[in-house]
C-alpha cells in the first residue's frame, strides 16, 4: 500500500520535473503567459481531465462542474490545470456509421489522459466524465498512470414527462418502432421526442452511464455518494467542489489506483452491476480494467459473480425507476449497504476518501417507504442481470441482460444480416416474424470495426410489440437501454471466422438461459466444412483510426482492448 501520509513538501515532487529549478525557466515563462504565478507553480499541479462537449446532453454541463472542481483544488492548496479529451454521444450516433466510433473512443480517451498527464508530470488527476465511454476510458488511463487520481461522474439527466409518465431517450427509440407499426401517430412521436430529454445529463435509466457511475463509485475510484446526484441539481456543484478538495487529500495520502483497484474491488463493482440490472457494457469495461491493472479476470468469473448476486434495484430499462429515483431512495450507498448486509461485498476495500467501502456504506440513509432498492432477502430476482452464454455458436461466450420477466428458451430460424443497416431496414419494413432469430454479424470489434450498439433495432422490435416473440443475436453490442432477449458480444466474432459467420438463412438456433447455452443445430462436421469454405471479408477501412483499431483490438471476451 502506498497510502501513507506524505510530507507536505513532497506533494509537488512529480511536477518539479516540469517547472522546478533554473533549467525550467522557459516552461515557467509559458505558464506565466496564461496567468499563473510563482506561488501557483510551487503548489502541486492537479490535472482536470474534462470530457466536455456540446455534442449531446451527457457532457454538456461539465464546464460548470470543472469550475467547481477548480475552486475546490485551489481551496485545498493545489493549482488546477484543465485539459479536454474527445467524447462520442452514443445516443446521437446510434444507428449510424458514426456509432462505430463509440467503443474506439474509449481507447482514445484513455490514451489522451495518459499522454497529457505523462507529458506534463502532473502530481494528481481528477477526471470529469459522463457519457458511456468517457468513464471506462478515464479509469483505464488512470490505471496506467497510477498517480493519485479519481473520477467524478457528471450525473444523470432528469426524466422527461410524457402524458404523466417518466420517460427517457430509450422510450423515443421504442416509440420509433411503435410508429413503424402504426401504433402511434406522427404527432405522438414528435411529442415524446420533444420531452424525453429535458436538459443536460447522462441517460436516466440504469443504462451504461449510470451503470458505470454506480459501479466505479462502489469500486472506490469515485467518492461515495457523488455519482447519484443528478447533473442539474444544485447539490452537484457542492459535490464537485468537495471532490476538488478531496483530490488534495488523496495526494497527501499518496493513494493510487493500484491501492484501490484490486480483484476484490472489481468483484464488488461487478456485483453492483448485476444487482442493479446494469448494462452489458459493464462486462467489456471491467474485463478492460482488469487487463490494464494486470488482474486475472474472465467472463466466466463475471458469470459466477452475477449468478450469486440477486437483482435488487428496480431500475429501467427492465424495471420502473430512473437514476434520480434511486438517489432519492438512498442512492449508491444504500445499494452497497444492502449488498453488504447480504454478505456479498468485500467491505475492507479502500476508496478515494481513505475510508473503506464498509465505512462509507455505513453512512447510507434510506428514505422511509422507498421501493427502488430491495433487500437481498427480498430480491426482484434471485440471480443478477448479467448472464454469460456459451455453446457451438459462441465458444468464447456471449452476454445477455435479463431482468426476470424474459422467456428463458427460444428456438427458431435464423434471419441473416451482415450489417446493422440491413437488419434495421428489414425490421422497419416489418419483415421480421414471430419466432425469427435476427442475426446481425460482422459488427464485432474487428468486423465493424468498433462493435456498434444495436439500440435502434432492439427498441424498434420492442416498440413493434414483437420483442418478446423474437430473438436477436449479434457480435456487436447493446446499449444499456436495451431490454428483452437480446444477446450480444458473441465471440469469436464473424470477421475472425467465428461460428456466427458460418450460419445460413433458416438454420435453427437455440438459446437456453437455464443451461447457459447458445447453439445452432448443426454438427461439428458441418460447421468445419463451412469454415473451410469461409473467407474473411475485406475490411471496411484500410487507413486511419478505424483501420488501426481493427488491427490492434482483441476479442469482446477479453474486453475489446487494444494490443500493445
Amino acid at each position: 500500500m502506498s497510502n501513507g501520509t506524505l510530507n507536505k513538501e513532497s506533494l509537488n515532487a512529480r511536477s518539479r520535473a516540469l517547472v522546478g529549478g533554473v533549467d525550467r525557466a522557459a516552461a515557467r515563462a509559458m505558464f506565466k503567459a496564461i496567468g499563473l504565478s510563482d506561488d501557483d507553480l510551487n503548489k502541486p499541479l492537479i490535472a482536470i481531465a474534462n470530457t466536455w462537449t456540446e455534442i449531446g446532453p451527457c457532457n454538456f454541463h461539465l464546464r460548470r462542474l470543472a469550475q467547481k472542481v477548480r475552486e475546490g483544488i485551489k481551496a485545498a492548496g493545489g493549482t488546477p490545470l484543465e485539459f479536454n479529451t474527445i467524447t462520442i454521444s452514443d445516443g446521437i450516433t446510434m444507428g449510424t456509421e458514426g456509432m462505430k466510433a463509440s467503443l474506439i473512443s474509449r481507447e482514445l480517451i484513455a490514451d489522451s489522459i495518459e499522454l497529457i498527464v505523462r507529458a506534463n508530470a502532473f502530481d494528481g488527476v481528477i477526471a470529469l466524465t459522463a457519457c458511456d465511454k468517457t468513464m471506462p476510458g478515464a479509469i483505464m488511463g488512470l490505471i496506467r498512470l497510477n498517480v493519485p487520481s479519481m473520477m467524478l461522474y457528471g450525473g444523470s439527466i432528469a426524466p422527461g414527462n410524457f402524458r404523466g409518465k417518466d420517460v427517457t431517450v430509450s422510450d423515443v427509440f421504442e416509440a420509433m418502432g411503435a410508429h413503424a407499426r402504426g401504433k402511434i401517430s406522427d404527432a405522438d412521436l414528435a411529442e415524446i421526442e420533444a420531452v424525453a430529454c429535458p436538459g443536460p445529463g447522462a441517460c436516466g435509466g440504469q443504462f451504461t452511464a449510470n451503470t458505470m457511475g454506480t459501479s466505479i463509485e462502489i469500486m472506490g475510484m469515485s467518492p461515495m455518494g457523488s455519482a447519484g446526484v443528478p447533473a442539474m441539481e444544485a447539490g452537484k456543484d457542492d459535490v464537485s467542489f468537495q471532490a476538488g478538495k478531496l483530490m488534495m487529500e488523496l495526494l497527501e495520502r499518496n493513494l493510487r489506483p493500484s491501492d484501490i483497484i484490486t480483484r476484490k474491488s472489481i468483484e464488488n463493482a461487478i456485483r453492483s452491476v448485476a444487482a442493479s440490472g446494469g448494462s452489458t457494457n459493464g462486462v467489456l469495461h471491467y474485463l478492460a480494467f482488469a487487463r490494464e491493472a494486470g488482474i486475472p479476470l474472465t467472463i466466466d468469473d463475471i458469470e459466477q459473480i452475477s449468478r450469486s448476486t440477486p437483482l435488487i434495484a428496480d431500475m429501467k430499462p427492465g424495471g420502473k425507476y430512473v437514476a434520480p429515483d434511486m438517489q432519492r431512495a438512498g442512492g449508491v450507498p444504500l445499494l452497497a449497504q444492502r449488498l453488504i448486509e447480504g454478505g456479498l461485498m468485500h467491505t475492507d476495500c479502500i476508496t478515494v476518501t481513505g475510508k473503506t467501502l464498509g465505512e462509507e456504506a455505513a453512512k447510507a440513509v434510506e428514505t422511509p417507504g422507498q421501493t427502488v432498492i430491495h433487500t437481498v432477502s427480498n430480491p426482484i430476482k434471485a440471480e443478477g442481470g448479467l448472464v454469460i452464454l456459451k455453446g457451438n455458436l459462441a465458444p468464447d461466450g456471449a452476454v445477455v441482460k435479463l431482468f426476470g420477466y424474459e422467456r428463458k428458451y427460444h428456438r427458431g430460424p435464423a434471419r441473416i444480416f451482415d450489417s446493422e443497416e440491413a437488419a434495421f431496414k428489414a425490421v422497419n419494413n416489418l419483415e421480421i416474424k414471430d419466432n425469427d432469430v435476427v442475426v446481425i454479424r460482422y459488427e464485432g470489434p474487428v468486423g465493424g470495426p468498433g462493435m456498434r450498439e444495436m439500440l435502434q433495432i432492439t427498441a424498434a422490435l420492442i416498440g413493434q410489440g414483437i420483442g418478446d416473440k423474437v430473438l436477436l443475436i449479434t457480435d456487436g453490442r447493446f446499449s444499456g437501454a436495451t431490454r428483452g432477449l437480446m444477446i450480444g458480444h458473441i465471440a469469436p466474432e464473424a470477421a475472425l471466422g467465428g461460428p456466427i459467420g458460418l450460419i445460413n438463412e433458416g438454420d435453427i438456433l437455440v438459446v437456453d438461459v437455464d443451461k447457459r447455452q447458445l447453439s445452432v443445430e448443426l454438427s461439428d462436421a458441418e460447421l468445419a466444412a463451412r469454415r473451410a469454405q469461409w473467407t474473411a471479408p475485406a475490411p471496411h477501412y484500410t487507413s486511419g483510426v478505424m483501420a488501426k483499431y481493427a488491427k490492434l483490438v482483441t476479442s469482446a471476451s477479453e474486453g475489446a482492448v487494444t494490443k500493445v
